[in-house]
């Protein structure tokens, strides 16, 4: 924001103030958050560059920021009453507004002027626009220009003689709707943006930028005056898929004083009277929705040592409050209850209104070794899941992708193991050819690993935190988001799998009771996909992915994934682990080998086992599946497996763990159908 020391100085006394002057004020925006760029001198003027953050739309003009100069310089606020003559004609003689979308334009009002001579402007003017950066157009143009820079407001002036049937119409465009703005360019419009249009066509984008057909020229002589609120993401939406950024979308953007509308098209309208002559028609066309009143805001004075350290005088915090447009509503000992004004839209919470106190009375003010009682917030189990996730996948080797929320149709045909519901879409595409919200991470990072394969990283791993979103099966529920773990890999199910399952030992309490079954879904290889469960809620899916997927994906290897519910993995968090006590006395291993039906599944095998022997059994351990036709037959298998025991409190003796074993072969055989090979 480019501000003219004459020009502020005419909102506030800056002139005759000892060791005032433009560098001692710069430096006193920058303590109080308005950033000093650099200083200037343009002409006879001092210009002034301040940096203003997106919060601060109301120091997006020179009496914001005279409004800023004024409570730190403690000096009264001068601003124009804008009181323009009018003429006994009607504006509802000449103009009539219709908002068929006050989503987007919340509130329009319309001034006529009739008479004025369009020519150049006056020299105070030209000066003064040129010292910010603005070239003179016409005395009618600058007028509109000159007063956004000083109240911040947005104005528009249509040639009256060229709106066609007497009307204003705000409205959505149309789908593929096209308008030649005044930069002469070509723009095509969807509906998601507000025009202004006529009783035939578009004239203006809301809070963007005028149209060429209705421009105010040389020729003109009967003007209307827009002066409107417009929804900022509208605005910043069509400003940035039109690539047509302007002074008024900035403002917008920002959202300017919803209470300053009137008075900026009053202050416009004095203006063109003054430096254009003509009439102005009496009264506005006023449609929408006035200015709401603000919630008032209960400030405890104990907050103030609280957040900032220091005591504070409660006549200094009122003063100071009251200095930024605060109204004191209430004042008591321990409390005090102020509204907002209407052009600080930042201020809507207690600690919003401690930094306006601690901002004005100086940071300088704060002791460097004050001390501010602070509490260390105590760690989510969530946070605590995540942070034992990346801990188990950073020792395998697996690197972390972050992808988008949004993905093509390809990807969801792709299908999701969570739901069979269709995605959820989006109205607006947040990337190009993007709208649908995903059902599962797995197709993201399918792409990412296609990615690196293209850059001749061949076995690229990775695995991704993110949020899925999931269509509720009924029309009562809001959808849900879960938060996911997706890894994928290599071909190697056994590998992801044990990833997997040393994620849940490290995270989850009851690991050892999740409990693998077999399912299938499209996006995975037949017979390869597993469904963990814990506590009888499903956990997540691993498995192969199938030859379409990874076909589809241009993928040229084979790939294990693998998606967990990082939600169940918190809910079930062991947030203190405990080391277990550590056998002082040597373990017995014995290895087995059984043929089995092929439909015979290893999750059923492991149980068989494990439910035969007693607690001597420490661990049965998958070692390699053999197919042999000729020895066993068609439909069989082999099964080599490891059976490992140990005792806390003795050395085994042969004799107990041949017991064991036996008992294992037996129950094996009548629960599986296995046969021991000799």
């Amino acid at each position: 924001m480019l501000v003219c020391w004459e020009w502020l100085a005419q909102y506030v006394d800056l002139n005759g103030l000892p060791n005032v002057d433009a560098d001692h004020l710069a430096n006193r925006f920058a303590m109080t958050g308005l950033n000093h760029e650099s200083t200037v001198v343009v002409g006879s003027d001092t210009v002034i560059d301040l940096e203003v953050t997106s919060n601060r739309g109301d120091c997006l003009g020179h009496i914001g920021v005279a409004r800023e100069a004024a409570v730190l310089l403690d000096k009264s606020l001068r601003i124009p009453s804008a009181q323009p003559t009018c003429s006994s004609t009607a504006v509802t003689e000449h103009i009539q507004v219709i908002n068929e979308f006050s989503e987007g334009c919340p509130r329009y009002t319309a001034r006529v002027i009739r008479g004025v001579k369009v020519g150049p402007s006056p020299e105070w003017l030209v000066r003064r626009l040129a010292a910010v950066g603005i070239a003179s157009v016409n005395n009618v143009v600058d007028v509109t220009n000159y007063v956004m820079l000083e109240c911040g407001q947005p104005l528009h002036a249509f040639d009256l003689q060229q709106l066609r049937g007497k009307k204003i119409i705000v409205r959505a465009a149309r789908e593929k709707e096209q308008l030649v703005a005044i930069d002469h360019r070509t723009y095509q419009l969807d509906p998601y943006m507000v025009v202004i249009a006529d009783a035939e066509r578009a004239v203006a984008i809301g809070g963007v930028m005028g149209g060429a057909d209705s421009e105010v020229s040389e020729e003109t002589t009967d003007l209307l005056i827009e002066s409107a609120a417009f929804e900022a993401l509208a605005v910043r939406r069509a400003a940035r898929l039109l690539k047509l950024q302007s002074p008024s979308s900035f403002r917008f953007e920002r959202r300017p004083d919803p209470a300053g509308i009137d008075w900026a098209s009053r202050r416009c309208c004095e203006l063109i009277l003054e430096t254009a002559g003509g009439e102005l028609c009496s009264g506005v066309v006023d449609v929408g929705a006035g200015p709401s009143d603000r919630e008032p805001i209960e400030f405890r004075l104990s907050q103030i040592v609280r957040v900032l350290g220091i005591e504070i005088d409660v006549t200094e915090v009122e003063r100071i409050l009251t200095a930024l447009g605060c109204h004191v509503i209430s004042s008591q000992p321990a409390q005090i209850t102020v509204v907002p004004p209407s052009w600080r839209g930042d201020l809507t919470r207690e600690v919003d209104l401690i930094e306006e106190v601690a901002r004005i009375h100086g940071y300088e003010q704060i002791p460097e070794n004050v001390a501010v009682p602070l509490k260390v917030a105590d760690i989510r189990p969530k946070d605590l899941t995540m942070q034992r996730i990346r801990h188990t996948l950073s020792a395998y080797s697996i690197d972390e992708a972050m992808t988008a929320s949004v993905v093509p149709d390809s990807f969801e045909k792709l299908g999701s193991p969570w739901t069979d519901e269709l995605p959820l879409e989006t109205e607006t595409p947040l990337l190009v050819g993007s709208r649908l919200l995903r059902r599962s991470l797995l197709p993201s990072l399918l792409a990412a690993r296609y990615v690196n394969q293209s850059q001749s990283i061949r076995n690229a791993q990775l695995y991704e935190a993110a949020n899925i979103y999931l269509s509720s099966t009924s029309t009562s529920d809001l959808p849900q988001q879960v938060a996911t773990l997706g890894i994928v890999t290599a071909g190697n199910l056994q590998f992801v799998k044990g990833i997997v399952e040393e994620i849940t030992a490290q995270v989850v309490r009851s690991a050892a009771n999740a409990v693998w079954q077999a399912v299938e879904h499209p996006l995975f290889a037949t017979r390869t996909l597993q469904q963990v469960r814990i506590g009888g809620t499903v956990l997540g899916y691993v498995g192969l992915i199938s030859r379409a997927a990874q076909e589809a994906m241009s993928l040229d290897q084979s790939v294990a994934a693998a998606e967990l519910n990082i939600d169940l993995l918190s809910a079930e968090l062991e947030e203190v682990r405990r080391a277990e006590r550590v056998s002082l006395f040597p373990s017995v291993s014995r290895d087995l080998n059984f043929v089995v039906d092929e439909p015979v599944r290893w999750s059923d095998f492991q149980a068989a086992c494990q439910s035969a022997a007693n607690s001597l059994l420490q661990e049965v351990r998958y070692q390699e599946t053999y197919r042999d036709t000729k020895k066993d037959g068609v439909g069989k298998k082999r099964l080599l497996l490891s059976l490992h025991f140990q005792s806390s409190d003795r050395t085994l003796t042969s004799d107990e763990v041949d017991a064991q074993v036996a008992q294992i072969i037996a129950t094996c055989g009548e629960r599986c159908g296995a046969k021991l090979l000799g």
